[in-house]
This record gives structure tokens, sequence and C-alpha cells, in this order.
């Protein structure tokens, strides 16, 4: 809740300040310096006009630098408070190991695809001898239209 009225009250510093820069003169654009002229940063002395818009922009500029250095220091503070996610994951617990085998039982026996499962029954057998090979037709039998 602070960190988020702290930035908007940046935001609204950064636009103002950005504004009252833009409506200020600049120290060449006094009327000496149309014709070339130096000395129109002369006429207000050494120190300067200080008018309400530079008064007002140096206020403003004051309070961004507040204003940074208290979101610096509420950030950091809920970053110590926050872990990492690197953190929250170590504190996790570990997930639970799969229950051992047992004993004298052959490895994934209840899976037919794990490598050392035992083969299906007449998986791959040579066919008896009276049977016709795969895809033969029986003797006499018309052979099939394609």
């Amino acid at each position: 809740m602070l960190h988020s009225v702290l930035l908007i009250i940046h935001f609204i510093c950064a636009f103002a300040i950005v504004g009252l820069v833009l409506l200020q003169r600049g120290k060449g654009a006094d009327a000496g310096a149309g014709f070339g002229a130096g000395a129109s940063g002369t006429v207000f002395g050494a120190r300067g006009a200080t008018t309400a818009l530079s008064r007002a922009t140096a206020i403003l500029a004051g309070v961004f630098m507040l204003t940074s250095l208290s979101l610096t220091y509420v950030g950091t503070h809920h970053a110590a408070a926050s872990s990492s996610l690197l953190e929250q994951l170590s504190k996790q617990p570990a997930p639970p190991a799969p229950a051992p085998a047992a004993p004298g039982a052959t490895p994934g026996a209840n899976d037919p695809n794990a490598i050392g499962a035992p083969a299906a029954p007449n998986a791959g057998a040579a066919p008896s001898a009276g049977a016709p090979p795969a895809g033969a037709t029986p003797a006499g039998s018309p052979p099939p239209n394609k």
C-alpha cells in the first residue's frame, strides 16, 4: 500500500517537474540575446531571477528525491521480507519416492512397456507346422481381389 502511494506521488512529481521546466524561460531568452549580446545573463546579477516557477521546480525536485529514497527503502525491505523463488522451492518438501519393488519381483512385471518386462506369450514365436504363414491363403481358395 505504501509502495503504491509513494509511486503515485513520484510519478506526479516527475510530470510536474517536466511541465515546470518547459514553462520556464532559458537564460538566453532575454531581450539582449536576440542581438547576440551575452550580457542578458547579467541583468539580474549573479543570482538570477527566482520566480515562482523556479521555486516550485526546486520544491518538486526535493520531493522527487525524497520519494526516490523512500521507494528504494521500501523496496529493499519488501524484498527482504519476501523470499526468492529458489528459497521457496528449497523449503518445499521433496516429492515422495516410489515404493520399492517386492523382493524377487521382476522389474516392470506389471508394465508391458518397461525395459526388462517379460514378453507377451507367443509374441514373435514361429507359427506351428500345420498353420499357413501369415498373409497366405489356404490351399484351394481363390486369391483375394485387390
